[in-house]
C-alpha cells in the first residue's frame, strides 16, 4: 500500500489535481453506478419498488448532509492546519469528527424509529408506496452511523494529501453493495428472498465494512491523525470551527433534500410512474454530478492548502483548472444522453409508459449540467477557503428563491415537463450569481499577489 502524502503547495497543478480528483472520481461514480444498478434491480422488481426508494432518497439526502457537513467541515479544516504547520489540531480534528459522526447517527436513528410512518407521509409516501418505503427506511437505519464515518474519513484523507485511500472504502460499499443487491432481493441462491428490504440490508452490511476500513486507515503507522483516546474528548473550539465551514453545507443539502421532497409531492399527482421517473433521473444525472462532486473534493484541500500557505496566484490556476476540466465532461455527458435517451430509458423498465417519462425527463434534466459543473467548482472553492456561509448562501438562495418558485409555478404551465424543466432554469440564473462572486473573490486574492506565479504553480 503506497501511503506517500503528496505535497499540495508545489508541482504542476493539472496532475496534482487529477491525483486529488481521481480516486474521489474513481469512488464516487463506483457509488453512482451502485445506484444505478440498485434502481435496476428494483425497477425490475416492480415500479412501485422504485418509487418506494425515491420516495425515502430526501431522508437519504438528510443522512447525506449531516454526514457530508461534518467531514467538508473537518476536512477544510484540517487542511488549513496542516498548510499552516498546526499538525496537532489537525490530528485532533479528526478524534472531534468521529465524536460527532457516532453522537448524530445515534440520535438520528432515534428520531427516524420513533414515528417512521410520520416521516414518511410527510416526505411524500402515498398510500400505495409506503408500506414498501418503510420496509426500507426502517432496515437501512443501522447503516447511518457508519456511512458518517466513511463520509469524513474520505475527506480528511484528502486533507492530508492521501486521496488514493479516501476511495477504497467507498469501493467497498459499491462493490459489497453491487454483490448482495439482487442476492437479497429476489433470493437467489441461499440467500432470502427480501424484496426491498434486501436492498437496504445489502446497504448496511456495505457501510459496516466500509467504516471499518476507513478506520483503518486513519489509524495506519503513515497516517498523520493517527487519533488516541484523548482526541475523541469533545473540544468545541475545534467543533464549532468545522462547523463554521460544514454547517452552511449541512444546511445546503437540507434545503436539497427540501426541495426533493417537493418533487415527490407534485410528482405523485401524476401517479407512482412520475415518481419512479425521478428516481431513475436522479440516478442517471447522479453518474455525472459524482464525477464533478470528485473534481471539486479534489479541490477543496487545494485550495484550502494554498489559502494557508498564501499561494494565492496558485490558487487560482487550480480553480480555473477545475472549471474548464467540469465543463468539458459536462458537455460531453449532455451531448450523449440527447442522443441515447430511449436506449438509457429502456435500460431501466420495459413498461412503456415509465420509458416515455423517462426519455422526456432525462433530456430535459441534463441541461442543467452546462451551468451547474462550473458553479460547483467556485462553491468547493469557497467552501475550501473556509467560506462555507458564503457556499449557503449562493446555493441556497438558488433553491429557496429560485428553483422552489419554478416547481411551483412551471407544472400549471407546462405539466409534468415543468417538473423536469425547474432545475436547468434554477442551475442558469444561479449561475450568474456564483460568477459575480467568484470575481469579486479573485478580486481579493489578486491584491494579495506579492510576487508572480512561477512557471511549476502553471498546468
Amino acid at each position: 500500500m503506497n501511503d506517500k502524502s503528496l505535497n499540495l503547495g508545489k508541482g504542476p497543478i493539472l496532475p496534482l489535481l487529477l491525483k486529488m480528483s481521481g480516486p474521489s472520481i474513481a469512488a464516487m461514480l463506483a457509488m453512482a453506478v451502485y445506484n444505478l444498478i440498485d434502481a435496476f434491480w428494483l425497477a425490475r422488481l416492480n415500479p412501485d419498488a422504485i418509487a418506494a426508494l425515491t420516495i425515502c432518497f430526501p431522508l437519504q439526502l438528510i443522512f447525506g448532509a449531516v454526514g457530508v457537513g461534518t467531514g467538508l467541515g473537518s476536512g477544510s479544516y484540517a487542511s488549513r492546519m496542516f498548510g499552516a504547520g498546526e499538525t496537532a489540531k489537525a490530528r485532533k480534528t479528526g478524534g472531534q469528527a468521529y465524536f460527532l459522526a457516532v453522537v448524530l447517527g445515534t440520535l438520528i436513528i432515534g428520531v427516524i424509529l420513533a414515528d417512521p410512518e410520520s416521516v414518511l407521509r410527510i416526505f411524500g409516501a402515498t398510500t400505495g408506496i409506503a408500506p414498501l418505503a418503510r420496509q426500507y427506511l426502517v432496515t437501512v437505519m443501522p447503516g447511518v452511523p457508519f456511512l458518517f464515518l466513511i463520509m469524513i474519513t474520505n475527506n480528511l484523507l484528502r486533507a492530508e494529501g492521501r486521496p488514493h485511500l479516501s476511495m477504497y472504502p467507498l469501493l467497498v460499499v459499491a462493490i459489497i453493495s453491487g454483490i448482495l443487491d439482487p442476492l437479497l432481493i429476489f433470493g437467489w441462491g441461499p440467500f432470502p428472498r427480501l424484496g426491498i428490504r434486501g436492498a437496504a440490508v445489502a446497504a448496511v452490511i456495505s457501510q459496516i465494512a466500509g467504516a471499518l476500513l476507513s478506520f483503518y486507515y486513519l489509524q495506519h503507522g503513515s497516517s498523520r491523525y493517527r487519533l488516541s483516546w484523548s482526541d475523541l474528548r469533545p473540544d468545541f473550539r475545534i467543533i464549532l470551527s468545522i462547523y463554521q465551514t460544514g454547517l452552511p453545507s449541512i444546511i445546503i443539502n437540507l434545503v436539497v433534500s427540501l426541495c426533493m421532497l417537493l418533487h415527490n409531492h407534485i410528482l405523485a399527482g401524476y401517479g407512482n410512474t412520475a415518481v419512479a421517473t425521478l428516481g431513475i433521473v436522479f440516478r442517471m444525472n447522479g453518474l455525472v454530478m459524482m464525477t464533478l462532486y470528485g473534481i471539486g473534493h479534489g479541490l477543496m484541500p487545494l485550495v484550502g492548502f494554498s489559502e494557508g500557505a498564501g499561494l494565492h496566484s496558485r490558487l487560482m490556476t487550480t480553480v480555473k483548472v477545475a472549471v474548464r476540466i467540469s465543463a468539458g465532461i459536462a458537455l460531453a455527458s449532455l451531448l450523449l444522453v440527447e442522443a441515447f435517451a430511449p436506449s438509457i430509458a429502456s435500460f431501466f423498465s420495459g413498461d412503456h409508459e415509465l420509458q416515455a417519462l423517462t426519455t422526456t425527463a432525462l433530456r430535459i434534466n441534463f441541461l442543467l449540467l452546462i451551468t451547474a459543473a462550473p458553479s460547483l467548482m467556485w462553491i468547493n472553492m469557497f467552501i475550501g477557503l473556509g467560506r462555507g456561509t458564503t457556499a449557503m448562501v449562493l446555493l441556497v438562495g438558488r433553491d429557496t428563491l429560485v428553483l422552489i418558485p419554478l416547481l411551483l409555478l412551471l407544472p400549471s404551465v407546462f405539466g409534468i415537463n415543468g417538473v423536469w424543466m425547474a432545475q436547468p432554469l434554477a442551475s442558469a440564473l444561479a449561475f450568474l450569481f456564483i460568477l459575480y462572486w467568484t470575481k469579486r473573490q479573485y478580486r481579493i486574492f489578486e491584491s494579495r499577489i506579492v510576487q508572480p506565479m512561477t512557471r511549476t504553480e502553471t498546468c
